[in-house]
């Protein structure tokens, strides 16, 4: 009979059903361990983080552009050199701003010598007056003592006429000497020489002409490093256009862009970990939240969306976040503009959603432009004393006159 081969081979197969069984057993056992463990980490440990790999340094893009137009005659430095605040960048053509500045100094220095001359007019002026204020007592005595004489007939009606004729002529030459002395005063009255209204125009014309021929020097505004040089030689540039940049590397910070979903718990001031694909997970940043973002993306696009017109598509916005980086870190490991960089937030910190205070002084300041008014000032100074008396300059200046009639 034929029956029996059957049953052996059903009872050979079933000890390998048995051993997948519990092999399933097992993975089941593991993937619920690893289910429990997973959870616990979260709820303990993995929901207090939120992370982006959508994250990109930024800085500071300083634009170098000229104030007055003209022709590049020199440039002093090029892509990713490095130029120290106020160094050369860019020399244009100076010779017709240096002739303007050669015609102010001479203005100023003429004025200044013409307002002296008036000076000295109404001190002539009031010696005039008081000559003439003598002549004037004179005649009145001569006319008072002729009315005696005339009383007792030792002298003629006519010859005390001219008597009187001499008072009021002499009266008249006051009042003339007067008007002149005041005419002359009103020019200088309680000013000095360097306070003149006249002499305060020429040295105001004087200041913008040294500003435009300093103007010809363009300038690094900061230190940093150069980037997007445009300009070349001989060419032609106009005022407010772009030449190069100069980027201070060690301002830099990341602009990370998390899910509007991942913002919930965020806040300012909590620790951020950074690493950049530059160097790899090698290199750990420390930053901290500075500013969650006033609008999304989308909001300050160029072409806004219009969710009111048409159909209408549900999209998870992103939020900008920067995030502030260690300065020391940055000096060790130098980014640049524009690098991918991976953020991982730290939730467990508490903070504001928006910062309470202005900031207290300027985020970004450069004085390369004050420093050519000082100069400019300083120039002023020094033409306004070499155009005084040796007096005056011995005793630092021109004292104000006085306009009062003495």
């Amino acid at each position: 009979m034929s029956t029996p081969a059957p049953i052996t081979a059903n009872i050979a197969a079933e000890p390998p059903k048995r051993g997948r069984g519990v092999a399933l057993r097992i993975l089941l056992v593991v993937l619920v361990l690893a289910a429990i463990g997973w959870g616990a980490w979260y709820f303990l440990d993995g929901r207090w983080y939120e992370s982006t790999d959508d994250a990109y340094v930024n800085g500071n893009v300083v634009q170098v552009t000229p104030l007055v137009p003209g022709t590049t005659v020199s440039i002093g430095a090029d892509d990713g050199q490095f130029v120290h605040e106020g160094q050369l960048l860019v020399q244009l053509d100076s010779n017709d701003a240096q002739a303007a500045l050669s015609q102010a100094e001479a203005a100023l220095a003429r004025t200044v010598r013409q307002v002296r001359g008036m000076y000295s007019g109404a001190e002539g002026s009031q010696a005039m007056l008081a000559n003439r204020r003598a002549d004037l007592e004179r005649a009145r005595t001569d006319y008072a003592r002729r009315q005696g004489l005339a009383s007792t007939g030792a002298i003629s009606a006519e010859e005390l006429s001219h008597a009187r004729e001499q008072v009021a002529s002499a009266q008249a030459a006051v009042d003339a000497a007067s008007q002149k002395l005041a005419s002359d005063t009103a020019m200088i009255d309680d000013t000095g020489v360097a306070s003149q209204p006249d002499v305060q125009a020429a040295a105001a014309a004087l200041r913008q002409a040294y500003i435009n021929n300093a103007r010809t020097r363009i300038v690094a505004p900061v230190s940093g490093y150069v980037a997007r040089r445009s300009v070349q030689l001989g060419q032609r540039v106009q005022q407010g256009a772009a030449l190069m940049a100069v980027v201070p590397l060690e301002q830099v910070w990341v602009d990370a862009n998390f899910k509007e979903t991942q913002l919930r718990k965020m806040r300012l001031g909590q620790p951020v970990k950074l690493h950049s694909d530059i160097y790899g997970g090698g290199v750990d940043y420390q930053g901290r939240i500075v500013s969650l973002g006033i609008g999304t993306g989308s909001a300050f696009s160029l072409l806004p969306a219009q969710n009111a017109s048409g159909n209408w598509i549900k999209i998870v916005q992103r939020l900008p976040v920067r995030i502030a980086l260690d300065a020391a870190q940055v000096r060790e490991h130098p980014l640049r503009i524009g690098l991918s960089m991976s953020a991982d937030v730290d939730l467990h910190g508490s903070g504001q959603l928006l910062p309470a205070q202005s900031a207290e002084k300027p985020i970004l300041a450069t004085g390369v432009y004050g420093r050519q008014l000082r100069e400019a000032d300083e120039l002023v100074a020094r033409i306004i004393q070499q155009n005084l008396p040796a007096s005056s300059r011995a005793s630092g200046g021109v004292a104000a006159h006085s306009a009062a009639n003495r």
